[in-house]
């Protein structure tokens, strides 16, 4: 890989996804810090309970696309037939990835990238997300938990990898699948604790936490 190529899909990837999406959101509409609402949470979940359910899943359709975009423009629009496509495809996947749950804007502190991390899967892994996503959807569904739904689609994509890849030919993509997962996992660590503890708040649910603080 020509290494001034890699340092811009890194530096343009990591852009990308780092834009605050929900806390712009917040600002924006409620003029409140999201960070100071709910869970504290910058991401999809915790704006759908300060700013209503639709502004919720357009936040994270966006958060979504900002992952998906550089992935796809290197795949198929700026570096499409170069020999060495799919490494730098993985760079600007793990680049937004880590943008989104660490935005330089907000002193490195975002989302759990849940949303971003099912943009750049889209991206790698189209087969395996068509196949991961109907799973969310049921988890959510029957449990009305959304982390739940999210561990349980990330423990089980490394999985779907194997739908239409193969080792050792596409090692590095799983490394960097199995990486993504098990981070998106521990990401939602307190949202572990809470269900095993009967304390996570359901889909629908309204949460008795005091109101966000004025920015």
């Amino acid at each position: 890989m020509d290494s001034a190529t890699l340092a811009c899909v890194i530096a343009g990837a990591y852009l990308c996804g780092s834009i605050p999406t929900a806390y712009l959101a917040g600002y924006a509409i409620k003029r409140v810090d999201i960070r100071q609402f709910g869970s504290g949470n910058v991401g999809a979940s915790n704006a759908m309970r300060l700013l209503g359910k639709g502004w919720g899943i357009a936040i994270l359709l966006f958060d979504a696309v900002k992952g998906l975009v550089p992935v796809v423009l290197v795949q198929h629009v700026y570096l499409t037939g170069d020999a060495g496509v799919q490494h730098y495809a993985i760079a600007a996947a793990l680049a937004a990835l880590v943008g989104h749950v660490f935005p330089v804007w907000l002193r490195f502190r975002g989302g759990k990238g849940v949303a971003t991390g099912l943009g750049v899967m889209t991206a790698l892994l189209p087969l395996a997300v068509a196949i991961a996503l109907p799973v969310f959807i049921t988890v959510v569904a029957v449990s009305r938990f959304i982390s739940l739904g999210s561990i349980t689609a990330a423990a089980l994509l490394p999985g779907f990898f194997f739908i239409n890849h193969t080792l050792p030919a596409d090692a590095e993509l799983f490394v960097f699948v199995c990486t993504a997962c098990i981070f998106v996992i521990y990401k939602h660590k307190s949202n572990i604790r809470r269900i095993i503890a009967g304390e996570e708040n359901r889909l629908g649910e309204k949460r008795a936490d005091s109101p966000a603080k004025p920015v």
